[in-house]
């Protein structure tokens, strides 16, 4: 069972809020919130205790308190919720006279009815808060019972046989050569650190003993010592000293002698220390103070899941995944023995093509983790081999292994990082189940989601949901609890979750009703309570009937387009918080009814559903935090819209228009897009009242100058785009903006021109942009040099203007500029850019759009092409060329591009290289793919 804190962390602050806020209580009311801030503050604290134990050490009696807890805050919150939603009910708009007064007098009546309901259900929770607490204590049995000896998987990667695995050998010899000289020699006078990092059952131990077991004879004294999560640091000194070969016999000495004795006894020795599984840089800094740096020469290794961890170390080795070839070498040697020789060959060898076949299904979702392959092998290796029973041992991956000792183990050594994690990230990362496996999940999706559900709490951080879901996102990454995946200019913009990790989920929430998935039922009923719901197949159809009676209390629904037909009404979920529905066909009239009664709701995911109108009961859901209404048909936002003064967050697309009132929104932070046209100018007014703004998307149909002194106001902007539609570009003000710090993004190519490169873009001052398309009339090397110095610029796009007869003299991006940058796309440039050695280190994609060939074969070598100097970058993967033909023939656009060409191929890296020639309205593409 796992223990997770339930509703606690969004509960306790709403407690506060009610005794706080305007809701006139009784004292009795008062009292009895009182008493329940104390008792779950309390029982939060013991959650978070008894939460630090694997659920496999746990007391079954502390199990079911936990679980009792639980259960409870969910249904006080929903209780809690329900009350405010009835004392905050809203007053229609625009009322006056006779009906206002009505209204005012039926509210008047309504609420000490309210009250004396609030007041009745606070003492019945009272009461169970009561109960549960001493239930515990009246069942509590004090006795002695010895503990199991358990055995830590992870010592197995020790005593590994050798010629069992698989590809060690490169990873071996390619990590001995991070530190080592000509023939495997470690130099003498130097002193190195490598850092193993990569996730659990990647093999790390079993990499750092292969590199041990080969170089260790070249030292004077050698040490192999593993730190776990909770280090006894005095044990684990006795531990150092005792595999280096030194004796001590005052068993009295305290950690920090036995730092003194340390060092002392390697400061004129060669020594090579393998520190394993080390989790907390805190931790690490205790050991290294132990292991001293001397002229003799020494190396040490560490190993970690935790990012972080192995950049503060030093020297990151990031562990890479078996290759196909070797998974299949793996596979099949435990499933048929090392004695096939075909198992030597590259491919592997497996007796008939459709067990090969559902092999390399499985080798897939297995991802080249040895663990997890040598996991499945054992599993198949009991199996008949025959297509039938492999396919079951496939379909079985990911949705709840069948018991095996080898699964078992596979769990345990993942659970190490999962019973690491704090409370609020493994209620994140169990929120994951709800996504199909191998689902490819949208990042801010995800923290919308999480926040809606209230997963995420104002802390003292003084930073906003949004920022702190963005951490807790990262930390899983950092952790290796999911696996990102980086957008074009190699920022992280979603993720996966390895099948392993996702069965390692299946397994630690299914028993505790975290997440409701109708397909895991086949033999089984679904729980008598649904908190949270996802339709992600047609499957588990004859389970429907029982879903819907149980849906009262859910709190997300997530449903995906194959199974839309499967919906159970929803207009019955009356504390339903989170609603996805992205990709579901929705056109169906009257589809969307039931919507206007779920009072509770935080998210409501519309994106692509067909959906062409929204009605005016919008305004209903007033909690509501998040509206994502993108790629539909909706030509105008209904007025109640503005009554949403929760709304943090609003997608919509760049065609829809919003009424006027929308600065009323003053919490919202992402806003994409806002139509600006000829009949709603007015509304920049309004834009500047959104001082809270992050994020923000503009569409004008013609360049407004107020909209200068609106930007000027928004002082939080992260990310600005603003598009004019016609593209009708023109010289504006806006180089007189004065950009926020915490500018990431910009692009403004699109909507105006810059004279000049504005002063405001300054490295000093935007330092966080990573993400920068502007328009410059009149670009100089100055200002070619200020760019590169940009400290977090990953993405450029640049459009200058080749008009201007000063811009013949060609540029150079100098060494040393543009450290971060992967992504550079140049528009207009007229002249070759040369790249000096040691420029843009990281570079991956350059794209050059409008070379105009007259100019550009004006100031060429006399071959009648130019030299770009490409080879001088070091990561380049891709180059896109559009030449064009304006005032030259074709036969000069062809040996220019034969030139480019050339300077592709001829690059170390040989990347894909792609040149347009144009002429006129028609163009001739040359294409050439990496090889």
């Amino acid at each position: 069972m796992e223990i997770m804190a339930g509703a606690l962390p969004s509960l306790l602050p709403k407690l506060a809020e009610l005794l706080a806020g305007e809701y006139n209580l009784q004292k009795e009311v008062k009292g009895g919130i009182i008493f329940l801030q104390a008792e779950l503050e309390s029982m939060q604290g013991a959650l978070e205790k008894i939460s630090k134990t694997p659920a496999d050490k746990l007391d079954d009696q502390d199990k079911i308190w936990a679980r009792n807890v639980r259960e409870m805050s969910y249904d006080i919150e929903d209780t809690i919720d329900t009350y405010m939603v009835q004392c905050k009910a809203r007053k229609p708009p625009e009322q006056h006279g006779f009906k206002e007064a009505i209204d005012r007098t039926l509210k008047w009546f309504r609420q000490p009815k309210i009250r004396r309901k609030i007041a009745k259900e606070i003492r019945e929770i009272k009461s169970q808060v009561e109960e549960v607490a001493k239930r515990r204590d009246r069942y509590k049995i004090s006795c002695d019972v010895a503990e199991g000896i358990t055995i830590d998987p992870r010592l197995f990667a020790q005593y590994e046989n050798v010629t069992e695995l698989v590809g060690i050998d490169e990873a071996r010899d390619d990590l001995i050569n991070n530190f080592t000289m000509e023939e495997n020699e470690v130099p003498f006078t130097q002193g190195k650190i490598v850092s193993i990092v990569g996730f659990g059952g990647l093999g790390k131990t079993t990499l750092a003993n292969a590199v041990y077991k080969k170089i260790r004879a070249q030292f004077d004294c050698c040490a192999f010592v593993c730190v776990s999560q909770t280090p006894d640091m005095k044990k684990l000194y006795k531990s150092l000293l005792y595999d280096l070969g030194k004796r001590i016999n005052d068993e009295t000495l305290d950690e920090r002698r036995l730092i003194e004795v340390l060092r002392e006894f390697l400061q004129d020795k060669r020594y090579f220390v393998v520190v394993d599984d080390v989790w907390d840089i805190s931790i690490w800094k205790m050991i290294r103070c132990a292991l001293p740096d001397n002229n003799v020469g020494h190396i040490i290794i560490t190993t970690t899941r935790i990012s972080d961890v192995a950049e503060q170390a030093g020297g990151a080795y990031k562990m890479k995944p078996l290759s196909l070839s070797n998974c299949r070498k793996l596979l099949y040697g435990r499933i048929f023995g090392h004695g096939n020789k075909d198992n030597n060959k590259d491919t592997g060898k497996c007796p008939g093509q459709e067990l090969a076949d559902v092999s390399d299904k499985i080798l897939k979702k297995c991802a080249g983790v040895p663990l997890a392959i040598v996991t499945i092998a054992s599993l198949l290796a009991c199996r008949a081999r025959n297509k039938m029973e492999w396919y079951e041992v496939y379909n079985s991956i990911s949705i709840g292994l069948e018991n095996n000792l080898d699964v078992y183990y596979m769990r345990k050594i993942l659970s190490f990082s999962y019973y690491e994690l704090p409370l609020h990230l493994r209620t994140c990362l169990l929120y994951l189940r709800m996504f199909p496996e191998d689902y490819e999940i949208d990042r801010d999706r995800l923290i919308r989601m999480w926040i809606g559900e209230g997963f995420i709490q104002y802390g003292k951080q003084g930073k906003g949901l949004f920022e702190l879901g963005e951490s807790y996102f990262n930390e899983l990454i950092n952790r290796s609890m999911i696996q990102p995946i980086h957008s074009a200019d190699d920022m992280v913009y979603s993720c996966r979750i390895h099948d392993m990790v996702l069965d390692l989920i299946h397994s630690l929430s299914s028993d505790e009703n975290f997440v409701t998935i109708p397909n895991d039922f086949d033999h089984t009923s679904p729980p008598n309570k649904i908190r949270r719901l996802s339709l992600q197949n047609g499957k588990g159809t004859h389970i429907l009937p029982q879903v819907t009676c149980t849906m009262q209390h859910a709190r997300s629904v997530l449903v995906f387009p194959y199974a839309i037909a499967l919906v159970p009404s929803l207009g019955s979920c009356h504390v339903l918080r989170v609603l996805e529905l992205q990709n579901c066909n929705l056109s169906k009239a009257n589809s969307l009814e039931f919507l206007w009664n779920l009072h509770q709701l935080r998210y409501l995911g519309l994106h692509r559903t067909r959906i062409s109108q929204l009605s005016e009961e919008i305004g209903n859901l007033q909690f509501l935090q998040t509206l994502i209404l993108r790629d539909n048909k909706i030509s105008n936002l209904p007025s109640s819209v503005i009554q949403l003064r929760n709304l943090v967050c609003l997608y919509i697309d760049e065609s829809t228009r919003v009424p006027n009132g929308i600065g009323n929104l003053t919490y919202l932070e992402q806003l994409l897009w806002l139509r600006i046209d000829y009949s709603t100018m007015n509304i920049i007014e309004e834009l500047g009242q959104l001082i809270e703004l992050r994020r923000l998307c503009i569409q004008l149909d013609q360049w407004n100058d107020n909209l200068f002194e609106c930007l000027c106001k928004l002082h939080k902007v992260q990310e600005l785009l603003i598009m004019v539609h016609p593209c009708q570009l023109g010289i504006v003000g806006l180089d007189a903006w004065v950009a926020p710090r915490s500018l990431r993004v910009l692009h403004t190519r699109s909507s105006c021109w810059f004279p000049t490169l504005p002063a405001w873009v300054n490295p000093w001052l935007l330092s966080d942009l990573t993400n920068l398309s502007i328009a410059v009339s009149d670009l100089c090397q100055v200002d070619l040099e200020i760019l590169g110095r940009l400290p977090a610029l990953r993405s450029l796009g640049l459009l200058v203007d080749n008009t201007k007869i000063g811009m013949h003299a060609g540029l150079n991006v100098g060494a040393g500029s543009f450290r971060c940058l992967v992504f550079c796309e140049l528009w207009g440039f007229v002249w070759p850019v040369i790249f000096d050695q040691g420029a843009m280190p990281r570079l991956r994609k350059l794209v050059f759009w409008s070379i105009y060939v007259q100019k550009a074969t004006g100031t060429a070598s006399n071959d009648g092409g130019f030299d770009l100097d490409l080879g001088n970058l070091p990561s380049l993967q891709g180059v896109t060329a559009e030449l064009r033909c304006d005032g030259a023939t074709k036969e000069e656009a062809k040996r220019v591009k034969a030139v480019l060409s050339h300077a592709a191929e001829m690059h170390p890296n040989r990347p894909r290289h792609e040149i347009y020639i144009r002429c006129g309205d028609s163009c001739e593409e040359y294409r050439t793919r990496k090889i």
